[in-house]
């Protein structure tokens, strides 16, 4: 009991305030980069116009059901491709990195890159363009 060493009750202020005075120093510390701006404004930004998450050739095959992998990689089925929507799939574009199976495969998406492009043409397989 007593009036020294109560919890009083906001001693250095609520929520953010004193960051840029009395608690500067602990701002700076712990979240620099805190103040200030960064880049240029864009007054009417649309997302939606930039939306194009990239996927590279060698994880194109995972894309593809266990079932029909199997079905297609036996060597009794060589003319047979499996179709692969990388849209569907929450992608947009095709990049070129990686190595691809020996077998054809069929890749419909928005993007592709040259050397995704000549990747899987490479193989045997088609790049088809979808909006």
């Amino acid at each position: 009991y007593g009036r020294i060493g109560n919890h009083h009750k906001h001693p250095g202020g609520r929520g953010m305030s004193g960051s840029k005075h009395h608690h500067k120093t602990w701002v700076n510390r712990w979240h620099p980069g805190y103040f200030g701006k960064c880049g240029m404004r864009q007054f009417h930004l649309l997302r939606n116009r930039t939306w194009a998450p990239a996927i590279n050739v060698n994880e194109i095959w995972r894309l593809v059901p266990d079932k029909i992998r199997k079905e297609v990689l036996k060597p009794e089925n060589k003319d047979k491709a499996p179709f692969v929507d990388i849209v569907e799939a929450g992608y947009s574009k095709v990049i070129g990195k990686g190595r691809i199976p020996q077998k054809p495969i069929v890749v419909r998406a928005r993007f592709f890159s040259k050397t995704a492009q000549d990747k899987i043409r490479s193989v045997g397989g088609r790049c088809l363009l979808r909006a």
